[in-house]
């Protein structure tokens, strides 16, 4: 816990993710294999300050490989969409383009809400908008 409290501060105070170890942790105590799993995350740590900055050197991994690698996990949900149905259709297209195009996956999320109260709106169907749908594209337009 210590350590994981200390990490999320190091974390927020230099602008990086929030740091979290501790569901992790609780498992590999559970499954009894704590030792074994700190000393192989730790030397995978170490090998990572060796390599990382080889693995900065290119551009693709430093840019946007894990956000492509989350579109391509994202890609399951694509069977589910109603492809006929425009109003259903551009938004998830809009989404599914714009998160690797902007190598950010809150811009892409952005996008495709705001597209999707815009299709609907468009579409006359401005009712299966939901009032909280209505505040986060509000919320996305103003960033």
């Amino acid at each position: 816990m210590l350590a994981d409290g200390v990490g999320t501060m190091f974390g927020a105070l230099t602008g990086t993710s929030t740091v979290t170890s501790y569901i992790e942790s609780a498992a590999g105590v559970a499954a009894g294999r704590a030792r074994a799993e700190q000393r192989d995350g730790g030397g995978l740590f170490l090998a990572a300050i060796v390599f990382s900055p080889m693995a900065a050197a290119i551009s693709g991994i430093r840019n946007g490989a894990g956000t492509d690698l989350v579109g391509a996990l994202m890609t399951e949900s694509l069977a589910q969409v109603d492809w006929k149905e425009f109003s259903e259709a551009f938004p998830a297209f809009v989404t599914l383009v714009a998160t690797p195009l902007t190598f950010s996956i809150a811009t892409g999320l952005s996008l495709g809400v705001i597209s999707y109260t815009v299709a609907k709106v468009a579409a006359g169907k401005f009712r299966e908008v939901s009032v909280l749908l209505w505040i986060l594209t509000l919320v996305f337009v103003l960033r």
